[in-house]
């Protein structure tokens, strides 16, 4: 081999290993920036299983009008319509699989359908991969989304909102 095809060749590997790298970073750091730190929901057979939380105490004192923050994610359609699991500051996976907090027994949803998580005040949901998509108010999602309360989400046939 001519001394320019070898050189080629490692400059070519060397530029495939960089973007390798460039990637997984990049991965990792989006994650780090998503992750969100917290107890996890309980699941049982059917689904999540509520648990309660007690909010720290208000202070008598005088306080800015804050944003309501969601406190309830509640299943308006579909199989499990009327269930409400209290929101505890940490990220629920809903999906078919059993290992998801929240399961959803629908032939639509995924195993690892969606993922819904806290960042500060307000409430994210993105889709993780899914084969028929995860919906935010009609849209199909293709990145993280804010939620805000009332807005409807549809996973597979079931569908859900969040509220104060």
């Amino acid at each position: 081999m001519s001394d320019l095809v070898v050189f080629l060749l490692r400059a070519g590997l060397l530029i495939v290993m960089w973007l390798l790298i460039i990637a997984i970073v990049s991965s990792q750091a989006k994650d780090l920036q998503l992750r969100s730190i917290g107890p996890r929901v309980r699941k049982n057979g059917k689904g999540a299983e509520p648990r309660t939380s007690t909010p720290a105490a208000a202070s008598p004192a005088v306080q800015a009008p804050a944003k309501q923050v969601p406190r309830l994610l509640v299943i308006t359609a579909g199989k499990m319509a009327g269930t409400e699991i209290p929101l505890n500051n940490a990220p629920i996976m809903i999906g078919r699989s059993e290992e998801a907090d929240l399961t959803l027994s629908d032939d639509y949803t995924s195993g690892k359908h969606a993922r819904l998580f806290p960042q500060g005040s307000r409430w994210f949901l993105e889709d993780l991969g899914s084969t028929n998509g995860t919906y935010l108010n009609n849209q199909q999602l293709t990145r993280a989304m804010a939620v805000e309360p009332g807005a409807s989400i549809r996973i597979g046939k079931s569908m859900m909102e969040l509220r104060v």
